[in-house]
């Protein structure tokens, strides 16, 4: 098993974590998607998280036609609603739990989330960028 795979640091460490990987489906009559980012979100924390990375090449092999500028503004948009701020538009007020459950509630869009997932982490931050590095790129 390689690092990749190993969770770092004992048991009373490690916090319980949710995360979701988007999905980019170009034409969603077809059903066919890339992953494109990670949701990840650590309630003990207060932690919500995306990371987010879109290979132009395999999203215009699906579809040649496909809004390569819109799905990167839709992905961007994900990384401004988790960040919080100004970002994050009318969702700025909402405590991170919130912006979590909204981010991956199913939507019928180019750009989509996948099912919940659990896990346990000692740094909702860096496995947020592991889960990029293993799912995504």
């Amino acid at each position: 098993m390689s690092d990749r795979h190993i969770i770092k640091g004992g048991p009373r460490d490690r916090q319980v974590y949710e995360y979701a990987v988007l999905r980019v489906v170009p034409r969603v009559e077809r059903g066919e998607c890339i992953n494109a980012g990670v949701l990840v979100y650590c309630r003990a924390e207060s932690y919500v998280g995306a990371r987010t990375h879109l290979d132009e090449a395999r999203l215009l092999a699906l579809d040649p036609q496909a809004d390569v500028a819109g799905v990167h503004a839709a992905l961007r948009a994900v990384e401004g609603v988790c960040a919080g701020g100004t970002a994050a538009g009318q969702a700025a007020g909402d405590d991170p739990g919130r912006r979590f459950r909204w981010l991956v509630a199913p939507r019928s869009t180019i750009v989509q989330p996948g099912p919940v997932h659990t896990g346990l982490t000692t740094d909702p931050a860096a496995e947020t960028e592991r889960l990029l590095d293993l799912l995504v790129r």
